[in-house]
């Protein structure tokens, strides 16, 4: 089942009741209805076309036409994965070890996939161009969500952009008070409904920061309260998610951002990148040098004098021929 499938099955209990004649269309026949009219699908599910465009729109496409090009994109997919046995693979007791390199290679393939399928490609330059703006970016995620943070914040400090990830709390609550227009606070949450992390987010829109989101596809409450939407794919019904596939697509995400914000101020941040490798590389042969002197005086020594040596060695020898 496609994210956006997904996705609608999982909220038909929160829909209004034509959002639901919708929906439950819509997951009947997703074939069907990429190549569905607007006034169609309203007719047969006996709702008024603006009726669709709400909620397609809802669903965080920005109208119905967008909304048959992701989903006749996800269905292909589908169908290319059912054909090779590449959709997604649960933990499954006793398995062997070839079994799993396998599953967990097919897994994160398709994670990528599905996330790519679902990229709103305005989505993704309006928070590449909020971050490069930034005077200050705030980072928060929760457990695994943090690992992600902290992937970004690495990335960001190398460009030189002042920055901070979060996984207390209280510091999220804290640093995001003392932002304001012109700062960014970005957060993770698979879920999307991690009560600190949507607190932190909320506290920063007030302050009046540019807000975003990377959560799994879906309507969920880090996504309402943010500027700016971003979505990696949701998965399959059964997965243990939440460590494994869904943090591959969530940093897939976080390197599309990265990347894009070096291609847009390359001249900005390219020298930086590049000067900040220079000095780490030099600190890495500063802390080996040591190491490396201290074995080649050894064997120096040992080559100036090779008699004193063997003279070590045997008297280390006729000691432990003796204490037998």
């Amino acid at each position: 089942m496609s994210p956006i499938l997904h996705a609608l099955k999982h909220d038909l209990a929160t829909l209004s009741p034509g959002e639901r004649k919708l929906a439950e269309r819509i997951l009947a026949s997703p074939g069907e209805i990429v190549h569905m009219g607007i006034t169609e699908l309203a007719e047969q599910c006996q709702v008024s076309p603006a009726a669709v465009t709400r909620f397609c729109k809802l669903l965080h496409f920005k109208g119905f036409p967008d909304f048959k090009v992701k989903l006749a994109a996800e269905i292909a997919h589908g169908d290319a994965a059912g054909a090779d046995g590449s959709s997604y693979q649960d933990i499954v007791a006793g398995n062997p070890l070839a079994v799993i390199v396998e599953a967990m290679q097919a897994n994160h393939l398709a994670s990528i996939r599905d996330t790519t399928s679902l990229l709103d490609l305005e989505r993704m330059q309006a928070a590449i161009d909020a971050l490069c703006r930034a005077r200050r970016v705030d980072l928060y995620g929760m457990a695994t969500s943090s690992i992600v943070a902290q992937d970004f914040y690495q990335k960001l400090v190398r460009i030189g952009v002042s920055c901070t990830a979060f996984s207390d709390s209280h510091m999220q609550i804290t640093s995001a008070s003392s932002l304001a227009a012109g700062d960014v606070a970005l957060a993770v949450s698979y879920s999307g409904e991690t009560p600190e992390t949507a607190d932190a987010l909320e506290c920063a829109r007030r302050s009046g920061a540019t807000t975003i989101s990377l959560t799994a596809y879906g309507n969920n409450t880090l996504a309402a309260l943010a500027d700016i939407s971003l979505f990696s794919s949701s998965l399959e019904q059964g997965m243990r998610r939440g460590d494994m596939a869904s943090r591959i697509a969530q940093l897939h995400i976080i390197d599309i951002l990265f990347t894009g914000m070096v291609s847009t101020r390359f001249t900005d941040f390219i020298p930086k990148l590049e000067q900040s490798y220079r000095n780490v590389q030099q600190y890495r042969h500063k802390s080996a040098l040591p190491e490396v002197e201290a074995s080649a005086q050894a064997r120096a020594k040992n080559q100036r004098n090779p008699l004193a040596n063997e003279q070590k060695e045997d008297h280390e020898y006729e000691r432990s021929d003796f204490s037998q």
